[in-house]
């Protein structure tokens, strides 16, 4: 075979082999964009979603006591006891204020208590409290100090509940006292009547 022929030859298989080379490569690049199936694109944003992306979150809390319009309100996630009384009507003139922390956020679930002045006014609900004033403590917003006059309570485990609530959030329920450590269920059971969340 004459050589003009062969280096013909392969000349054409060279640029055969190239044209295949670039028809596959050109049909890889070109189409990596288009082979993703939509069940593996990620879901839209749910309606009334935040700015993450995430659902804005609401709590429930019972409103009781002094208010004008004592029961249930949605808020808003991140809301405070203020709002929450404030969603009620307002306090009314009978409520003493100086026994509720307006500032502590809320907690799903949370029953927020304002108390009435006077004497015998106390609190809703039964049992008298440790401090001496009527009301239960308030486990989402005590100070260590409330917590220390509880009987049974101490010092140390009244910063072992502070310590529980910083690391949970606000209590939602009496029973999560059980939860923390020192506070057992006779002890939960003896406290039950004298602390709200």
């Amino acid at each position: 075979m004459p050589e003009f022929l062969l280096q013909r030859r392969r000349l054409i298989v060279t640029v055969a082999g190239s044209l295949a080379l670039l028809l596959l490569l050109g049909r890889f690049v070109l189409g990596a964009g288009t082979t993703t199936s939509v069940a593996s694109l990620p879901p839209p944003p749910a309606q009334g979603a935040g700015v993450t992306g995430l659902p804005s979150a609401r709590v429930v809390v019972h409103v009781v006591g002094a208010v004008r319009r004592p029961g249930l309100y949605r808020l808003r996630q991140g809301s405070r006891i203020a709002d929450a009384v404030t969603r009620a009507g307002g306090a009314t003139s009978k409520a003493e204020l100086a026994g509720v922390n307006l500032a502590a956020p809320l907690a799903d679930g949370e029953q927020v208590v304002v108390p009435r002045r006077g004497p015998g006014a106390g609190s809703v609900g039964t049992g008298s409290a440790a401090n001496g004033s009527g009301r239960p403590v308030q486990l989402s917003t005590a100070t260590l100090e409330e917590l220390d006059e509880l009987p049974g309570v101490g010092p140390v485990t009244a910063q072992k509940i502070l310590d529980y609530r910083l690391e949970h959030g606000a209590f939602s329920s009496v029973d999560e006292l059980d939860a923390v450590p020192g506070v057992g269920p006779a002890r939960l059971e003896q406290l039950r009547e004298l602390v709200v969340p």
